[in-house]
């Protein structure tokens, strides 16, 4: 699998050519175009349960679509939804925590679940729910906004927006916490922040798709009630 991120980070595409009869798995609505030859199989992943797992506190699709190339290889384009950048994360046996909405496709070898990490209402609405991301391939994650990288030296702390939270290897340490108490948090335009320990990789995405929503709601016209 060879992997191309075309213009970024504003509108990124991910090129992804495939050898012969290798599989993608990538998420419902991803996909922007793909070779002749290139079947598609839309599937629950994992059976129903694990599938049910992943939509409801995952926030990910209900099914996976699998695209298979050819004899002959193949090709696929694959989009994010929101504006931003796509990440390429080689995984050697390894594993990542992926915030909910950021992920966007993998290789056979990458297995995902569900993992609850924190309160998901309690302050606005804004928790952190991670898909847990493990094994041997290729991981493509999107962002809205471009992606942040930061490399955690062991026991040096990060403090981070969960709105901002793209991707963190397993072995970084976290603690979610409200800022400023309850009142602010409520009310002062700030939610969850989550505290992150190295050592290990962080991605970061530039924008929030809940402060942009926060910005954009209040400007939409009412409709009358006449």
């Amino acid at each position: 699998m060879e992997v191309e991120i075309l213009y970024r980070p504003s509108y990124s595409v991910a090129r992804v050519r495939l050898s012969p009869n290798e599989a993608l798995l990538a998420e419902t609505g991803a996909m922007v175009g793909m070779s002749a030859g290139v079947q598609l199989e839309t599937k629950m992943r994992g059976g129903f349960l694990k599938s049910l797992s992943r939509s409801v506190l995952g926030g990910e699709s209900f099914f996976v679509n699998t695209f298979r190339a050819p004899s002959q290889g193949g090709e696929i384009l694959l989009a994010p939804t929101l504006p931003g950048d796509v990440f390429e994360l080689p995984l050697n046996n390894e594993t990542y925590l992926v915030q909910s909405g950021s992920f966007m496709a993998s290789s056979e070898g990458i297995q995902t679940d569900t993992k609850w990490s924190g309160a998901r209402t309690f302050f606005g609405g804004e928790g952190l729910i991670m898909l847990r991301c493990s094994g041997s391939g290729v991981l493509l994650l999107s962002s809205y906004g471009a992606i942040h990288e930061l490399d955690l030296k062991a026991g040096e702390t990060y403090t981070v927006d969960t709105g901002h939270l793209v991707a963190f290897k397993e072995n970084v340490g976290f603690r979610v916490r409200a800022v400023g108490g309850l009142k602010s948090t409520l009310f002062g335009g700030e939610g969850l922040v989550v505290d992150l320990t190295g050592p290990g990789k962080v991605l970061l995405q530039t924008r929030s798709e809940g402060a942009f929503l926060d910005w954009l709601i209040p400007k939409i016209p009412k409709r009358s009630s006449d």
